[in-house]
C-alpha cells in the first residue's frame, strides 16, 4: 500500500483557480470586496516586479483572502461550491480515474496543493474523489466561525514536503519506508518530486520536460 499525492492547479484541474475565483466573484462581489482585491492587486504587481512571479501570486492570493473577511464558514462553503462546479470541462478526468485506481489498489491519496482548503474539499466532492485527504492553504477563522481575512502558510515548494512528512508521521507512517507517489505539474514541485519514490510530471512545459529527463522523473501519460 502506497501514499499518493496529487497537485490541484495544472494537474487535477488544468486551468487557473485564480481566474475561476475572479469569474465567480463577478457575480457575488460588491464594491467593498473589489476594492480590497484591487488594492491587493496593485501591491502584488509591485512585489512581482521586485521579487518575481511567485511573489506576485502569493501576495495576490493573500489579497483575495482579505476579501473573505467577515464571511461565515457557511457563506464561504457556498462560494467554494460554486468554484468547484465552474469550468468542469478543465478537470483532468483521466487523472481522476488514475487516482481512483490507486484507491482501488488500497493506496491512500492526499490532494496536496497551495489552493485553499475549502476549495479542495469542494472540488474533490464534485468530481467524486471520496475518502481522500486534502492538505492545502488554510483560511483563518475566529472562534465564531467568521473569516478573519487571513491565510496560513501557503503550501508550495518545500512546504509540500514538510506537510507530507507531518501527515505521514501523524498517521503512524514512516517517511523512510513508505512507498510514495507524486503527480504534479510545476517546477516548484521539484522538492516533492525529489522526496518521493515515483515522481510523475503532469502536463509539463518544455522546461519541466527537460528537468524530468535530467532528474529521471516519470511523465504521466493519459490512458485515453
Amino acid at each position: 500500500m502506497a501514499v499518493v499525492t496529487v497537485d490541484f492547479d495544472g494537474t487535477l484541474y488544468q486551468g487557473d483557480s485564480f481566474k475561476v475565483m475572479f469569474q465567480v466573484a463577478k457575480k457575488d462581489y460588491g464594491v467593498k470586496e473589489w476594492s480590497v482585491v484591487g488594492a491587493g492587486l496593485i501591491k502584488s504587481f509591485v512585489l512581482g516586479v521586485v521579487k518575481g512571479k511567485t511573489a506576485f501570486k502569493h501576495e495576490f492570493f493573500r489579497s483575495f483572502a482579505r476579501s473573505f473577511k467577515g464571511k461565515t464558514q457557511e457563506e464561504l462553503a457556498e462560494f467554494f461550491d460554486q468554484l468547484a462546479r465552474h469550468d468542469l470541462e478543465r478537470v483532468n478526468y483521466d487523472l481522476v480515474e488514475t487516482v481512483k485506481q490507486h484507491q482501488n489498489n488500497g493506496d491512500d491519496v492526499v490532494v496536496l496543493s497551495g489552493a485553499l482548503m475549502p476549495f479542495l474539499k469542494a472540488f474533490t466532492r464534485e468530481v467524486g474523489l471520496n475518502d481522500v485527504e486534502t492538505i492545502g492553504t488554510q483560511l483563518v477563522f475566529d472562534s465564531d466561525g467568521v473569516c478573519r481575512g487571513q491565510i496560513g502558510r501557503i503550501v508550495n515548494g518545500d512546504e509540500k514536503v514538510e506537510h507530507l512528512q507531518n501527515w505521514l508521521k501523524s498517521n503512524g507512517r514512516d517517511p523512510e519506508t513508505e512507498t510514495l507517489y507524486a503527480y504534479a505539474d510545476s517546477e516548484t514541485d521539484a522538492p516533492l518530486f525529489q522526496f518521493v519514490d515515483y515522481p510523475y510530471v503532469v502536463n509539463p512545459d518544455e522546461r519541466l520536460k527537460q528537468m524530468a529527463v535530467q532528474k529521471s522523473w516519470l511523465t504521466y501519460e493519459p490512458t485515453k
